[in-house]
């Protein structure tokens, strides 16, 4: 099985149990993110964020096999088809190291949610109900946009 090695998933079955792992784990990432929005010091919970998502996303594309050192190690075929489709999906994030800049850029796309988040925080109880929200659905929509843009791009090598 190529889990065992770190490569590929073969099987769209295996693919599949992979996503659905990888969802778990951004749903947990999630659940923190948003407990770190009850901090009440300024920042900490976008620098949280962060944190989570340079471990989260380096994470996902490891189970789907998809980092740099295991893309290098695909047999050439793979190591284009993989290319092809990471070409064709558009996954910033997917086979390349992770670095803080790319996960700012990243957090840039939900970045009203979290401008709002930083405000809602200071508010009693229902404004900081609302931030949790807003934080924890950022995180989601972060994560499972990544682990779909691997599941294509291993989806696309694995049928081509």
């Amino acid at each position: 099985m190529s889990r065992d090695l770190g490569l590929l998933p073969d099987t769209v079955d295996e693919l599949d149990r992979v996503r659905k792992a990888c969802r778990a784990m951004v749903r947990r990432r999630a659940a923190t993110s948003g407990g770190l929005t009850l901090v009440p010091l300024p920042g900490i919970d976008v620098a949280g964020d962060v944190a989570l998502l340079m471990e989260l996303i380096p994470a996902i594309n490891r189970k789907f096999g998809l980092t740099p050192e295991q893309i290098d190690r695909l047999d050439t075929t793979r190591r284009v088809m993989v290319y092809a489709m990471l070409k064709k999906v558009g996954a910033g994030l997917v086979g390349r190291e992770v670095s803080k800049r790319l996960v700012l850029a990243a957090l840039n796309k939900v970045s009203l949610r979290l401008a709002t988040k930083q405000v809602l925080k200071y508010l009693p109880v229902a404004g900081q109900a609302a931030a949790v929200a807003l934080s924890v659905t950022a995180m989601i929509y972060l994560g499972n946009s990544h682990v779909d843009a691997c599941y294509e791009v291993a989806k696309g090598a694995i049928r081509k």
